[in-house]
C-alpha cells in the first residue's frame, strides 16, 4: 500500500507499522529476531531495522513512536543505511502500547497539528 503517511510504534522486540490515508489503514507487525532485546546497539538489530525500513518504502512522511531507545536507534540506523527512509521520518516521540487505531489517531493529530496532512489533497 503506497500512502502518504505511516506511523511506527516500536521497541526492541517488535514494530507495528501502520500505513494510512484518509480512508484506509493497513497494519503490519514485524518481530525482531535479536536476542539483545534491551540496551542493544543498533547493529544488533540490523535485520529487524531492515524489515521495518522496507515496510516504509514509498511513504512520504513517517512518525516514529515507542517507549524506549529502539525508535531513536532505528532513526540513526536509517541515516546510515536507508537515506530515503531517513529523509521522510518527521519525528520520534515517546508512547506507551496503543492499539493500532489509537496509534493512527495519534499520528493524524500529530500531522494535522503541523499542517502536513494538508499537503496531500486526498487527506484534506
Amino acid at each position: 500500500m503506497s500512502t502518504f503517511h505511516a506511523v511506527v510504534w516500536m521497541d526492541h522486540s517488535e514494530a507495528h507499522v501502520v500505513m494510512f490515508d484518509r480512508e484506509h489503514m493497513e497494519a503490519q507487525r514485524i518481530k525482531s529476531r535479536s536476542h539483545h532485546k534491551h540496551q542493544g546497539k543498533a547493529d544488533d538489530h540490523g535485520s529487524f531495522f531492515t524489515e521495518v525500513g522496507q515496510a516504509l518504502q514509498g511513504t512520504r512522511e513517517v512518525l516514529l513512536t515507542g517507549p524506549g531507545l529502539a525508535r531513536n536507534q532505528f532513526r540513526d540506523w536509517c541515516q546510515a543505511h536507508r537515506a530515503a527512509v531517513s529523509a521522510v521520518i518527521v519525528d520520534s516521540i515517546a508512547a506507551d502500547h496503543p492499539s493500532d487505531a489509537q496509534l493512527v489517531a495519534q499520528a493524524r493529530q500529530y500531522f494535522k497539528k503541523f499542517d502536513n496532512m494538508a499537503a496531500d489533497p486526498s487527506l484534506a
